[in-house]
């Protein structure tokens, strides 16, 4: 496999970190992630960096799969070229969206308290691996069946670029506080949604790392609250 077989490259999105482009693989439509030098850094340093970011995104893709946890298939990964190809979700929508037109819905709060739950067990799969995310966000996790009953929701989650493994209590901690952040600020008054997502989380780490965890967690989230009253 080359970057060769890779054709009819079209610009998806483009961020801070980089762009996405979608295109052709060997026959199969693929969304391509392309990390660009960040020129105000040094180029040894940035490509130290880059390189550290590369490897710890392929790597928390590639471990999540092995655990059973739906991440994006990797069909190349070309690091001189800063390069992921992946497979393209076509059917799924972010969970950003789908909350979104949850909300706006009568009745629909069973549906997200299942949602809740799929994120908690998760959630508490990867870090009870050791896994850390970096960036969890309602934008970082797809559901790959939006139309499926309640009980068979599956989630896919996207975007490791701030991932690593062997994660420690504090970064697990840091991993939950960017969630509760993210999720209250896109989507307010869901309060109630993201205590069932830490009681489903809660439910499924083994009680002695769950409870080192969240004693970090709430030492974070005092953290930010004292910056906030500071300023």
């Amino acid at each position: 496999m080359a970057q060769s077989d890779l054709t009819d490259l079209q610009l998806y999105k483009q961020g801070a970190e980089g762009r996405l482009f979608t295109g052709e693989y060997l026959g199969q439509k693929v969304l391509v992630k392309q990390r660009f030098p960040k020129k105000y850094r040094h180029p040894q340093l940035d490509a130290q960096l880059s390189a550290q970011r590369f490897r710890g995104e392929v790597r928390s893709l590639i471990r999540c799969q092995s655990l059973g946890i739906r991440t994006p298939t990797i069909l190349l990964a070309d690091l001189d070229q800063n390069i992921i190809v992946m497979e393209f979700l076509a059917r799924a929508q972010t969970c950003r969206y789908f909350i979104q037109t949850l909300l706006a819905e009568d009745g629909s709060e069973p549906r997200l308290l299942a949602l809740a739950q799929v994120i908690g067990k998760v959630l508490a799969l990867i870090h009870s691996n050791h896994i850390i995310h970096g960036d969890l966000t309602t934008s970082n996790i797809l559901v790959a069946n939006p139309g499926a009953p309640d009980c068979e929701l599956e989630l896919v989650l996207i975007d490791f670029g701030l991932g690593f493994a062997e994660g420690s209590a504090e970064d697990k901690g840091v991993d939950l506080y960017v969630l509760e952040r993210a999720f209250l600020s896109t989507h307010p008054n869901t309060e109630a949604i993201f205590d069932a997502i830490m009681k489903a989380y809660k439910s499924d780490v083994p009680q002695k790392d769950c409870s080192e965890i969240l004693k970090k967690y709430e030492e974070i989230r005092l953290r930010g609250r004292k910056r906030t009253m500071l300023g």
